[in-house]
């Protein structure tokens, strides 16, 4: 297993805070990131019912076999362990005496606010970026990144993406969605995400969900919030500035992993990716979540919105850095358009100053320089991170 980009960040918190905690996906390789960076700590699974029931039952007892530190699994299975740690660090502040790990990002960090806030250090662990990627996957092959996605062990493994997604989804019904909230009718959850799936890169409208779902607007509310919190979907903001009472402030919404996206679109082999009609939508999913993943693997955590008005101007990506901006447009064609600069130009002449420069992701395989603008490949997105950070810069 070669070592994860995060490593590095990791340790760095540690040499700096108590307890450091990385949060993130179910599978996203948390607990294989922390015992490689430290395989000498001792390690506690609390998703194990007997480990648990003594964390719960006499945390302090718990505690004290951990005194010399120790890496937590899934502490959001035990979250009143945290207010037992609190005096423990406090005590003696060793740096990276502590590390914990969760798979719910919401329930995590808020009991994280009010027992360790100013000890714990905070990384977000994603499934592979694209330079992690490279080992397993032929990263040229667009229609497999769709469908295949980025979760480490389906890759490690060489499992069948559509066996895996399907235990994956399965297992994530069964338990993480059932310990937040109680869910009486599993099918409409189901359909509900599902239909999640197919609204990748839109505009959320949680009306048209719920009564496509069959389920109230409150009900849909609650949904999104919960597949947030389980790091299945997350919502990217629009862009707001006091230039224009004419922008659209309703966010849009991706999957953290475009290849459960796919699963749940019903996609089995790359023949239908390529034919699918929300192609383009997977693939502009696939970049904006690289883009995240680019920061958070650093230990960044970004400023990243979209643009569009009610003219239907738009920018895929705006990342923010102060006062500058730097711009992505996202496109699956193999071919350079005209129209692919459209949203770019109208917004740069709304902005001004503010754009330090911008890009354009296309589907095709070299690339290319248009004006005022960049033009990379699918294959080069790994560098988009470096390449706006080169922007901000100059």
């Amino acid at each position: 297993m070669r070592k994860r980009t995060i490593e590095q960040a990791l340790r760095a918190l540690a040499a700096k805070y108590p307890v450091v905690t990385v949060t993130g996906p179910r599978q996203s390789g948390k607990t294989t990131l922390c015992r490689m960076a430290y395989p000498d700590r001792k390690y506690v699974n609390l998703e194990a019912p007997d480990v648990r029931q003594f964390a719960v039952d006499d945390p302090r007892g718990f505690l004290g076999e951990c005194r010399e530190g120790a890496i937590l699994g899934e502490i959001q299975r035990a979250p009143e362990l945290l207010s037992y740690l609190q005096p423990m660090v406090d005590e003696d502040p060793v740096p990276g005496r502590f590390i914990l790990t969760g798979s719910q990002q919401f329930n995590v960090r808020e009991v994280l606010s009010q027992s360790l806030a100013g000890r714990t250090g905070l990384l977000t662990l994603l499934p592979f970026d694209w330079r992690e990627a490279h080992s397993f996957l032929d990263v040229s092959d667009v229609d497999k990144l769709l469908l295949h996605g980025f979760y480490p062990r389906l890759h490690q493994m060489r499992i069948n993406p559509t066996q895996a997604m399907a235990d994956y989804f399965e297992t994530y019904v069964q338990r993480d969605v059932r310990q937040l909230i109680q869910i009486r009718n599993v099918g409409a959850f189901e359909r509900f995400v599902r239909l999640c799936a197919g609204r990748v890169g839109q505009l959320l409208n949680l009306n048209s969900l719920g009564n496509d779902a069959g389920v109230t607007h409150t009900t849909a509310r609650e949904w999104i919030s919960i597949l947030e919190a389980s790091y299945i979907i997350f919502q990217l903001p629009p862009w707001h500035a006091n230039i224009s009472k004419r922008l659209i402030k309703t966010p849009k919404i991706y999957f953290w992993d475009v290849g459960l996206a796919s699963y749940l679109l019903g996609l089995e082999n790359e023949k239908q990716v390529s034919r699918d009609p929300l192609r383009g939508n997977l693939f502009e999913n696939m970049v904006v979540a690289e883009l995240f993943k680019q920061h958070y693997h650093q230990g960044l955590r970004p400023r990243l919105s979209f643009y569009r008005d009610s003219a239907g101007n738009e920018v895929d990506v705006v990342i923010e850095n102060g006062h500058d901006l730097v711009l992505v447009e996202i496109k699956a064609g193999q071919t350079v358009s005209r129209d692919y600069f459209r949203g770019l130009e109208r917004f740069a002449g709304i902005a001004g100053e503010r754009i330090k420069g911008g890009m354009v992701v296309f589907g095709g395989e070299k690339a290319q320089r248009r004006s005022s603008w960049d033009v990379w490949p699918v294959s080069d997105i790994g560098v988009l991170r470096n390449r706006a950070a080169y922007f901000f810069a100059n």
